[in-house]
């Protein structure tokens, strides 16, 4: 099931940009299409916007 980026906030609260929605869509999508497991697919998918979340300055 590929992932489109309006299905990003479902899954974390930290994808809060269309630039970071986009982003989750297609690590999820490349995870998803080399291992074939959603549940990983998700979970990179995640951590890689976290980890973009706390290095971004905060205004």
């Amino acid at each position: 099931m590929p992932w489109h980026a309006e299905e990003a906030e479902r899954h974390t609260h930290r994808a809060n940009t269309p630039e970071l929605r986009e982003l989750w869509a297609k690590i999820a999508n490349e995870c998803l299409a080399r291992t074939g497991d959603e549940g990983r697919a998700i979970r990179e998918a995640n951590a890689v916007i976290a980890r973009l979340a706390r290095q971004a300055p905060r205004g």
